[in-house]
Parts: C-alpha cells; structure tokens; sequence
C-alpha cells in the first residue's frame, strides 16, 4: 500500500498516472470507476431481522420458560401460562429492538458521504456527484465542505481541517504540501484530507488516492460490520442458570414421583405434584425482574445523564474492570483555556487567581461585567503587571474572536475559534475586554494567519488618552495606553513561539524594549520547551510601534482613510513581550471520579488522538498515568498481539492513536478477561465502541456513527458519569442476585416440604394448586419489589466480580440449601403436629400452606442486604417491598378465610390462636438469616470464614 503522505506532489500525481493541474482526462475515469467502483460505503451484510429474531428465541431460560407454559397448560391453569408466553414475548421483543438499532450503525457512517463535488478533469472544472470520483481526480477543498475522498494535498491556502471525527485532535488541523519523510500516525500526516473530515479554514486542491471502502473511512465501516459483540456477563450468568435449573428440574420430577409412588399416593396425582413442582423450581419470574432491575436502572442512570440504549448494558456495567476514555471532552472540558503567562521569566498561573463558571466562561472585571475577588487587578505602578496587560492586550487584539455583550450580573462568553476564544476571555478576566480594546486600539491593517507563517499580525490605531478629562474612567485599557505614551500606531503578533521570536530584535523587560541576545532568545525558548512539556499549546506576543516608519498620523477611525503600514515592515525589529500557556482543563469532578475507579477495582485508561506531552499531562493531574511511559501510536502499529496484550496490560496511557489501535486494545484487554467500557465520539470509535462490552459515545459532541455503535451515551460527555453508571449497574446486579437468592430458596422450600412429607409417612403436604400459589405470590410482587433496592454500603469500595462468576455463585448456593431445609422443615414441623394430633388433612394443610408462604416473606426482607441488617438499612427503606409483603399476607389470608377461594384451593379457616402460632413460627427463617448476617460481621467469625 503506497503511503501518499511520503511522497512529494508531482510523483503523487505520476504514481496516480494524473495531471496535478489539469486532472484526469475523460477517457481514464470510465476505466477508473470500472476497476475501483463508486465512491461510497458498502454494506457487506449485517445481521437480518429473523437471525435477530431466532437469538432471542433460542436460550436455556427460555426453552425453560416454554417448558413451563407448556406443563401449566397440562395442569389446565392457562393463567400462568399466558402469563409466562407474555414474559417470553417481552423479553424477545425488547432485545429484537435493542440489537435491530445496533445495526444502524452503517446506515449513520453513510451519512458521511458527499453530495457534490468540485472536479478538474481535462483541464475544465466540473460539480459532479461524489459518488463518481476515482483515484487521480483533482478535487476542490473549501470552507464549510466535507472532504470528498482520501486525498493528498497538493495546494494549500490556509487550509485547516477539522479531523476530530477521525483522529480525535480536537484543534483543526493546519495543511501543507510538503512530503514527510518518516511512516506518522494518522493524525500527523499534515499533507493528506480524508473522507467524512471537514475544511475548517482556508481552500486548496487535492488529488483523490482512495475512493469508498479503502478510504479510512471505509476501513472503520468494514471493522464495524466484521465485529461481533461479546454476549453480556448478565445474559452468560442467566444461561449458566438455565441450564442448571432445567437439569434440576428434571431431577425433581423424578425424586418427587419416586418417594409419593414408594409412599403409596395416586400415581396420576404424583405426576401432577411432581410437575407442578417442576414449574416452581423455574422462576418464570426472573426475566420479568431482571428486565424490570435493567429497566429501573436504566432511568436511573437517565437522572445522572446517562442515557442506556441496550438494556443489558446496564448490568454489564457493573462488573466493568477496565474503562478506556478518550481525552477530549471527556476527561477535559473541550474547550482551550489560557493557563500560564509568562513575561521575562516571570509567570503567573491563572488557575491560581481565576475561576470560571460552569460553562467555561471568563469573569472580567469593571463596570461591564461582574467582578470576582479572585482576579488579579492590574497595578499600573508594577512594570511586570503593565507587562501582563501589554501582553493580553496584543493577545486580545491580534484575534478575530469577539465577546458576546453580557447581561448585567452575568459573566462573559466568546465566540470564535477556540484558541483565540481562550485569549480574548483571559484578557476580558484582567480588565482587557474585546469590546474596550477594539475602541481603543482600532485595526486598520492586517496579516492573516497561514500555515507556513504560523503566526499573525495586526496594525492598529492608538487612540491618545486624555487623562483625568470629562469621562474619564480608570482600567487596564487606559493603563496600557498611558504606558505606550506617544506612539501612534502599533503592530501585535501572535503565534508559534519559534515563528514570532524569528521576527523579533528585543525583549520587553522591566517597561522597556532590551536587545534581544543569544541568552535572552534561549531562555524565552526553554520557558517555551517547559510549557509545551506541561502539555500545553504555547503562543508568543510580540509588538512594534510603528511611528518609526514614517507613517503619517491620523485621527480618523475609517479604515478607507488609514495608510496601511507595508507588511513586510510590520513584520520586522518586533519586541517580544511573552508567551501564553493554553491547555484544555480536565473537569474538576474526574479526579474524584478516578479515585472511585481504582476504590472500586476498576482501571481507567486514557486512549487518545492527542499529542502525548498532552496525554501524559491530563493523566498525571487526574491520577490516571501509573508512572509508565505513553505509548505512541507508531509503537502500536509496530507490536503483534502478544506484545499489545503485554502493553495493555500495563500501560495507562495512549496517545496519537489510530482507529485499528482502539480496537486492537480493546481486544487485547478482553484477552486478559477485563470486562472493557470504551468512550468515544468519533468515526474512528466506533468498531471499537461496538468491540467492547459497554459502549460509551459522547451526547453532545459525538457523531451519529459512535452513538448508533454505543450501549450507552454520555448527555454530559463527562467520565465521572460513566462511574456513576457502573455504581447503578452494581446495583442492579445485586438486585437481580437477591432475587434469584430469594425465589430458589422459597422454591427450595417448596421442594424440601414435598420430600420430608413423605419421609415422615403423611400424606401429600401440598395440593398442585397451592403449590403453584404460594409460587405466584411469594416470586410475584415481592420479588419485582427487590429491583428497586437502594445500594447497600461498600457497593464502590470492592472490585468487580468476575464476569465468569455464576449468578448463584459466592455462598449462594449454600444459602439456598440451609435456608430451603429450614423452611421447609419449619413449615412440615408445624404441619407434623397437626397431623399428628388428628387434625383433618385441609386443616394441617393449610397450616403448612400459611407457614411456607409467610417464612418466604420474612426471608425476601432479610435478604435486603448481604451483610448489614435490615434494622440498619431501614425497614421502610424500600416502600415497595413493604407494600408487596403486605400485600402478600392479604392474600394468603384471603384464601383460608373466604369460602369461594377455600374451595378452591381447599384450605380451612385457622383459629386466631394457630394463626398467630403460624405467624411466630415463620419469623424463624427471618431471625436464622438476621443471625448468620451478625455473625458474618462480628470480626472473629469473618476471620474464620475467610
């Protein structure tokens, strides 16, 4: 593959077989379109809507759940069975319309094709459809437009190219002609346009190299449809489950049919009992619950800006081990911010002395906008703080950014490029706004700013001051014009440090123009070195009073009657007066956000576009750098995949990234078995957001290909909101947890009551009808209830648990063994004395029916919590399943004193006082529980346990 960046304009278009000025002649594209086809994204084929269908369809708890409609057709209750056919339906047709939307993520990178284009071929300039272009074509690239296609720049005006979707540089890209020698990542091939970017500034002309599928574009849009997303730790635990309790099931069937048979039952009763058992050990209600939990979080995280597309993603987020963030916008704040000024040697750092509001904007000061204490004011006695208002004023007017006008009270905003948008809002927070200075110091002439000059200069008029005059008003403005004294006219230059000192003769020191020396020239560059060090974008100002040149005064503020001053003069015996330090500021809340990461278990990286002093900078102030060098993206692309797995494994920090390397690191991670969360806002995220187990785009800055491949996007592209998500997904797989404790321990005491009957040589304990009741009621509103728990305490001080980890896994099983013998035994013990003091079989029935039913509700409220007890979390703190176990015991008494539902289920009336022996009798499973989660706190048995 021929690396266009390489090689120099005219052997392009020889390599090409094209005509850099002419183009293509007419008779080769129609050969060319032929072998390279349309330039236009191809689908190769997703999944269609019946396979989507058919992997709803087919899993082991559904197949249980058929299983199950199926017996309670035979038993003839078609209640429950349209109940568990509605539970199947649901299910499937919520996951169908999750992962159908999945697949939109092609139709989204279409969006990015272009509708017309301007084409040079034979020499004529034609608008044709972007679709038709070949390699070789030479192509127009102006402000506003999407590049067409894969081109090498061959003319460059200015030109300066958005490439965030691409490359995530969150600056505009300034575009050359000139070749570069060495292989460069992505992001620094300064010579080359690709699809879907767009021309920020300036125009030039291209030649096409690759069309559709080859593009870079193209490469993301065939990763996107060859990844297939992992199955989600919830939907792997619940298929583990199924197919335990479908074996679990059938062995039920078995033992029960064999000891009522052995017992001498009827043997077609035996059958119903040993089915109707078989439908209580399968928690139809499960995937109602989880559904329900997914649900609930998911509105959930909607209140803390975090907006869930695929249901399952909420509990896969949290057993999340590792979180890779882009930088831009995600971990900072997406907009540039002066830092740092320093003037002779002498810095400030405004982080110290300023502060924003929310939005970013700048405070300033004077009777135009609110003051703050914070700010720094200007001591007009102080050369070093004359200094810092000469050097913001250069700044502020040497800029085509301006200041919207603020309301009373409210604080200033700018608009306009975003690092000249930083410059002017750091003068307007030193008393230097746009809006004085332009008034002041009116331009008349100018030098824009271009790529091989990399700086910009200014002319203005200096209005003269009248100094204690009618109207007179005491600010920086009219400090720094007091301190200029005579000087009519005035040229400012902003830009790359190294472009304006070249411009330079002197150096502003102590009030006064010095010459500027070799020592002088090499501590303003490693003051520059220092900063860009820090990670931050530098600019030099600089000035020059231009009277000397023999301009003639005028008073006119027109700019038709203002000669301008010759620019090549402008430009020339500058004074350099200092540097300006700008970075895009991490967010204040993500390094707390960080440091509940790593409490939590859970490691975050930084994948970024960006330049690695950059990188390294934002990770070391927010906690993410773990003291590993940054690993470029060039070491990437040089690794195979054992090295990448090695690198991913103990590397924080990415930078200059290309798209395959996002995902080759998300890959690398689930090698190792992390479960990955991956951000993103880009084109060039998305088959890596697709890749991993959580998708995260960005709401407000990310494009339609990123959040069609998400699971979940950012409303406030912020990564403190990402942690606080996985907090809900914790909760919410807890939840789920305490419900499948709750229903296999209630089932297991259904199971251990028709056992122990028969052992004790009584007759069936429980009628399929009452059997299948106590299952409706106790795993109905009850267990949806627990969805709605509130966290319990450490939920973010442990690590993940294991994606692997069986849903009953952790000592659950034991719970459901040793809780189901108590219950059940409780329940036939109570059941046993009544039988055995000559009660009839529907009296000491419903005696065990009432114990078993209410010993499941006392155990749904102390398994609230794992280790805390309910009297500490709150009885009320989960009204819903308050509500639920009240409910439950209306109904349970509704059916042994109402005559209709007596006979039906065939229960008998209990005395208050063997109800009230009922009721004491089944606290036992609540105060057993309560007691084993005390001796799980006390600190010996914790010891002992462990």
């Amino acid at each position: 593959m021929t690396d266009w960046y390489q090689l120099a304009p005219d052997q392009v278009a020889a390599e090409l077989g094209s005509n850099s000025r002419t183009g293509l002649d007419q008779s080769e594209v129609a050969d060319r379109r032929t072998h390279y086809g349309p330039n236009e994204l191809h689908d190769l084929g997703g999944r269609s809507a019946w396979a989507i269908l058919t992997e709803q369809l087919f899993s082991a708890m559904i197949a249980l759940l058929f299983v199950a409609a199926t017996v309670s057709i035979y038993l003839g209750e078609y209640k429950d069975a349209v109940a568990i056919v509605a539970i199947i339906v649901l299910n499937a047709a919520l996951g169908f319309a999750q992962d159908f939307r999945a697949e939109k993520a092609l139709a989204a990178l279409k969006r990015y094709s272009v509708p017309n284009v301007k084409v040079w071929r034979g020499g004529a300039i034609d608008v044709l459809p972007a679709r038709e272009l070949v390699p070789g074509d030479l192509v127009a690239l102006e402000v506003g437009n999407l590049v067409p296609a894969d081109c090498r720049i061959l003319q460059s005006t200015n030109l300066r190219i958005q490439e965030a979707a691409l490359t995530g540089e969150s600056e505009p890209v300034d575009k050359s002609i000139t070749a570069i020698d060495s292989a460069v990542p992505m992001a620094d091939r300064t010579n080359m346009a690709y699809l879907g970017t767009t021309v920020a500034f300036g125009h030039g002309q291209a030649m096409v190299t690759n069309t559709g599928m080859t593009t870079e574009l193209g490469k993301i849009a065939h990763s996107l449809q060859t990844v297939r997303p992992k199955p989600t730790p919830l939907q792997t635990r619940l298929g583990i489950l199924g197919r335990s309790l479908a074996l679990t099931a059938l062995g039920i069937v078995a033992v029960v049919y064999i000891l009522g048979i052995v017992a001498g039952a009827d043997p077609r009763v035996m059958l119903l009992t040993s089915l109707s058992l078989a439908v209580a050990v399968v928690p139809e209600g499960l995937p109602a619950v989880a559904t329900v939990a997914l649900a609930i979080g998911a509105r959930r995280m909607f209140r803390r800006q975090a907006l869930i597309r695929k249901l399952p993603a909420v509990e896969t987020l949290g057993s999340v081990t590792v979180i890779c963030s882009d930088k831009t916008g995600t971990l900072t704040e997406n907009r540039m911010s002066v830092t740092v000024l320093d003037i002779a040697g002498h810095r400030l750092d405004l982080t110290e002395h300023l502060r924003d509001d929310d939005q970013g904007t700048a405070i300033a000061e004077g009777s135009t906008s609110r003051t703050t204490d914070s700010c720094p004011r200007i001591d007009p006695d102080d050369p070093q703080q004359l200094a810092l208002a000469l050097l913001l004023a250069g700044a502020g007017l040497c800029n085509d950014a301006e200041l919207k006008s603020p309301k009373q009270g409210e604080p200033w905003k700018a608009v306009g490029e975003p690092t000249e948008a930083a410059l002017i809002l750091a003068a307007a927070r030193l008393g230097l706004p746009k809006g004085e200075l332009n008034e002041n110091f009116p331009r008349v002439d100018e030098l824009p700013f271009d790529s091989d000059r990399k700086r910009m200069t200014t002319v203005h008029v200096v209005k003269p001051t009248h100094c204690e005059g009618p109207g007179y008003r005491r600010s920086a403005v009219t400090d720094v014009l007091a301190h200029l004294g005579d000087v009519e006219r005035i040229a400012f230059m902003k830009g790359a440090v190294d472009s304006v000192l070249s411009c330079c003769e002197y150096y502003w020191e102590q009030g006064a123009p010095e010459e500027l020396d070799d020592e002088s020239r090499a501590r303003i560059v490693a003051a520059n070195d220092q900063l860009a060090a820090m990670g931050m974008r530098v600019m030099g100002v600089s000035f020059r009073p231009l009277d000397d040149l023999g301009l003639a005064r005028s008073d006119a503020t027109d700019h038709d009657e203002v000669r301008p001053a010759p620019p090549r003069e402008t430009e020339e015996a500058h004074i350099f007066v200092g540097l300006i330090g700008m970075i895009d500021p991490p967010r204040p809340e993500v390094r707390d956000a960080v440091i509940r990461c790593r409490q939590a278990g859970i490691r975050p990286l930084m994948i970024t576009g960006d330049h690695p002093l950059t990188a390294q900078h934002i990770a070391q102030q927010l906690g993410i750098a773990n003291g590993k060098p940054v690993v470029h993206g060039t070491e990437l692309a040089a690794m195979d995949a054992r090295q990448m797995e090695q690198r991913a494994a103990s590397t924080s920090v990415f930078a200059r990234v290309a798209p395959q390397d996002k995902l080759s690191i998300v890959q690398a991670l689930q090698k190792q078995g992390h479960v990955v969360a991956m951000t993103g806002d880009g084109v060039n995220d998305a088959p890596a957001l697709k890749q991993s187990h959580i998708g995260v785009a960005m709401g407000r800055t990310g494009t339609d290909v990123s959040k069609e491949a998400s699971d979940m996007i950012l409303l406030d592209d912020n990564f403190a909101t990402i942690v606080n998500a996985v907090e809900e997904g914790r909760i919410v797989y807890d939840n789920i947890r305490k419900f499948v404790r709750y229903t296999m321990t209630s089932n297991a005491g259904e199971v251990w009551v028709m056992v122990i009957g028969p052992l004790l040589g009584m007759p069936l304990p429980l009628l399929p009808l009452q059997i299948l009741w106590v299952n409706l009621v106790t795993d109905g509103l009850p267990g949806l209830a627990l969805a709605v728990e509130p966290a319990e305490r450490e939920t973010m001080h442990r690590a993940p648990y294991p994606p692997t980890e069986n849903v009953m896994g952790r000592g659950m099983w034991r719970d459901i063994a040793w809780i189901g013998v108590l219950m059940g035994a409780v329940s036939m013990l109570m059941g046993f004395l009544y039988w055995y003091h000559g009660f009839d079989a529907a009296y000491w029935r419903t005696v065990v029916f009432t114990v078993l039913t209410l010993s499941q509700l006392g155990n749904v409220m102390a398994i609230r919590a794992e280790r805390d007890s309910l009297f500490q979390i709150g009885v009320f703190s989960n009204l819903a399943l308050v509500g639920a176990v009240a409910l439950t015991i209306v109904l349970q008494f509704a059916v042994i004193y109402i005559p209709w539902l007596q006979s039906l289920l065939k229960t008998a009336p209990l005395s208050l006082r063997d109800l009230l022996f009922c009721l004491l009798a089944s606290t036992i499973v609540f105060w057993s529980v309560e007691l084993k989660k005390f001796l799980r706190r006390h600190p010996t048995y914790a010891s002992s346990d462990s």
